[in-house]
């Protein structure tokens, strides 16, 4: 009796302690368990990070487009009034192509709104892939969608008529797309700048008439030039210049959205243009034919006040 005590006993002890090492063995595969999901969720967020972080390299990108800045001055938020203007925009890579794009100058800032050809971008960042890669994902400015589908992104804007750094990122590669960009200021209005030393007509009082006035042409290439004087012809309170040009290759001119065509069939190419103030730099575009391809090309004029001269009839 006492004997069978003893193996009951025993076989208790035995039992008990199979129970408590089963015990053990579920809560350390559990463990196990849980922390192979973590590392699973670790390696799965890290692989997102440096999937985001890559930077597509020369062979992974589009050929890029020539953009031509020679000639333009720059202009910050400082040279204009608040407001909202329709601006264009050059990007160096036709994979990034904007279609419309709305400038908002408030409070000693600018941002422009652009308006994309494609839907393939999730973040844009203004600086390298580089720089975009390091930054928290609240600094990277992602997409709004229109009601038309399309999508736009809202960019603080330094300067415009320079070549600014702007990186997106790729919805289907997963990689930063380095661009460069020109917000062309051709678009905003002369009133829109605060610049005192524009004059308009009326500020001139200039009566209806023909007037001279030197005009200096500068921009491009620095070859080609125009006639000085130039005829100017006010009616109405408005005026409007002959710009007689050095060459006869130009087939258009454009001042904003205005095009201008030649008033001439022979010899150097002659246009007649709207004047929209004096003493301040007018950009103008002349659309040149002596290259293999024609090419518009940026030029300021500036018609000096103080030179002109009404002509008698």
């Amino acid at each position: 009796m006492h004997k069978l005590k003893q193996f009951t006993f025993a076989l208790a002890a035995v039992c008990a302690l199979s129970t408590a090492c089963g015990q053990s063995g579920t809560a350390e595969t559990t463990s196990a368990s849980a922390a192979e999901t973590k590392a699973e969720t670790t390696v799965e967020t890290t692989a997102a990070v440096e999937s985001k972080a890559a930077v597509a390299s020369g062979n992974e990108t589009a050929a890029e487009q020539t953009i031509d800045t020679v000639g333009l001055v720059p202009v910050s938020a400082a040279d204009l009034k608040e407001g909202t203007y329709d601006i264009s925009v050059e990007s160096s890579s036709s994979m990034f192509k904007i279609i419309s794009c709305a400038l908002t100058v408030k409070d000693g800032a600018m941002t422009a709104r652009m308006t994309m050809g494609g839907t393939g971008y999730l973040y844009v960042y203004m600086g390298t892939g580089e720089e975009a890669s390091k930054v928290p994902e609240s600094d990277l400015i992602s997409f709004e969608e229109n009601s038309d589908g399309t999508h736009s992104f809202t960019v603080p804007v330094e300067t415009l008529n320079e070549m600014l750094p702007c990186t997106a990122f790729s919805k289907k590669k997963e990689r930063w797309y380095d661009r460069e960009l020109v917000f062309e200021a051709s678009g905003i209005p002369a009133d829109a700048f605060l610049n005192t030393s524009l004059k308009t007509v009326e500020d001139l009082g200039l009566a209806d008439g023909t007037y001279t006035v030197e005009v200096a042409l500068t921009g491009g290439s620095g070859r080609a030039s125009v006639e000085s004087p130039a005829v100017v012809e006010v009616k109405d309170g408005k005026a409007e210049a002959t710009i007689i040009w050095s060459s006869s290759n130009y087939d258009y001119m454009r001042v904003d959205e205005e095009k201008f065509l030649p008033v001439n069939t022979e010899g150097n190419s002659t246009f007649v243009i709207t004047v929209t103030g004096f003493d301040s730099p007018l950009t103008v575009y002349a659309d040149t034919t002596a290259m293999s391809t024609p090419h518009e090309i940026e030029y300021t004029l500036t018609f000096d006040s103080s030179t002109l001269e009404e002509q008698k009839q």
